[in-house]
């Protein structure tokens, strides 16, 4: 979430700011600060009445030492008094905390100044395209047809195990999926970055250090006899490995990749855009996450840009990198690259990564920070990009590699699959 002080400091900036994602911030901005003057209002009374309270202990002491009692238990009924003061000043202040965060954490955070205005994903910014689009043979078939052909995911069999948007992947498709994950962790750690296995599971706390509660809760999963929450990306478990963290600055920069199942309600989704791989309840991401000095966290941002280029140039598919629009970017984030895959067979292009920066908008809500060179805590920044989702990914294979006589496998993943063609 935002910091107050720089909510304060900076209002007008914060207004504008989030004007771009088109909210109309001025109340919200104005509550913040009146909230914060009312709190630091009964912090001062409450630090009053605890230094008179120390004060006057200290006199009593002295009192009962050189024999005055009557004037010392004068005193210490004034003690009593002042507890309850302080008792009741304490729970307002907690109050006004709680009001405060609670406000806070519906505020989203302010974008970059390289966030174009917009409303919708129309409006997002075409800044990279890559590849030809490859010129398929007549009666190609889509992704969905493609895997019933050749029996390599069975969308059916999901829906009677589970429900839509939980496939089934089978022979040369799984063994596909299982290719694609172990590559793509592959070039994250030859990238510099350590793999972790984490959690499929998350805590409230966690869902809030990242942010995908309160601003996410109806698109994720929740167990309720245990209050967890299926994660939706490895972000979430991921950086709250750091939460209420104090790094010192020559630990910096920190970068973690790791592969798990996300989970995503993806409530109110239907129609043909979600058909087959393109839009699912459960699927397989590898992801990266980083946590940077703020000094350094855009030239990192570009460099995560550059590490997912390089792999899909290796799979050789025709991609475009989007800057998204104020009024698609993400709750949290403060700038975003989307990764766009061309599905030649559906002549569509489909999303396969997000990149972000958060500055130090989920850094504030963990408590993530590190010891600067004057020996001050500071807020990191944090990072995370998609290094791939494999649904569209796949899609976007099975449907440019196709053949009349099956589906190639891209020259970069024959290695990890054991045959070049499914067929």
């Amino acid at each position: 979430m935002l910091q107050v002080p720089f909510i304060r400091e900076n209002k007008e900036q914060v207004i504008k700011g989030l004007a771009k994602r088109n909210i109309d911030a001025v109340i919200m901005v104005d509550a913040v600060i009146a909230l914060d003057e009312e709190r630091r209002s009964i912090q001062t009374q409450l630090d009053n009445i605890l230094a008179e309270s120390n004060s006057i202990s200290k006199e009593i002491g002295l009192l009962y030492k050189s024999g005055n009692v009557e004037q010392a238990n004068a005193l210490k009924a004034k003690t009593g008094e002042l507890k309850e003061s302080s008792k009741t000043l304490n729970d307002a202040l907690n109050n006004k905390v709680t009001e405060l965060n609670e406000l806070l954490y519906k505020i989203p955070n302010v974008p970059n100044n390289l966030v174009p205005d917009g409303n919708t994903d129309e409006d997002n910014e075409e800044v990279y395209r890559e590849g030809d689009i490859p010129k398929l043979f007549e009666g190609a078939l889509p992704h969905w047809e493609l895997a019933k052909k050749y029996d390599i995911i069975d969308f059916e069999l999901g829906n009677k195990i589970t429900g839509a948007g939980f496939p089934v992947y089978k022979g040369k498709g799984a063994r596909l999926q299982r290719a694609l994950i172990a590559y793509f962790l592959d070039k994250n750690t030859a990238a510099g970055y350590t793999e972790y296995q984490l959690p499929h599971l998350v805590n409230e706390v966690s869902g809030f250090g990242t942010g995908q509660l309160p601003d996410k809760e109806g698109q994720m999963y929740h167990v309720t006899a245990d209050n967890l929450y299926l994660i939706p990306t490895a972000e979430v478990p991921g950086t709250n490995i750091f939460r209420d963290t104090l790094l010192n600055e020559s630990d910096l920069p920190i970068g973690i990749t790791g592969y798990t199942p996300c989970f995503r309600r993806e409530a109110g989704s239907y129609g043909a855009h979600v058909r087959g791989l393109n839009r699912l309840h459960q699927f397989d991401k590898v992801e990266i996450l980083r946590i940077e000095h703020p000094s350094k966290s855009y030239q990192a941002l570009d460099g995560m840009v550059d590490h997912v280029k390089t792999i899909l140039k290796e799979l050789k598919l025709p991609y475009r990198i989007l800057r998204l629009c104020g009024g698609d970017l993400g709750f949290t984030s403060a700038l975003t690259y989307d990764f766009e895959v061309f599905s030649t067979a559906q002549d569509k292009w489909l999303e396969i990564s997000s990149v972000s920066n958060f500055e130090t908008f989920q850094a504030n809500r963990l408590k993530l920070r590190f010891k600067n060179s004057n020996g001050k805590n500071e807020l990191a920044h944090t990072l995370n990009g998609s290094s791939l989702a494999l649904p569209r990914v796949l899609a976007g294979i099975l449907e440019n590699y196709q053949t009349k006589d099956g589906i190639l496998v891209p020259e970069v993943l024959q290695s990890y699959t054991g045959f070049s063609i499914i067929n």
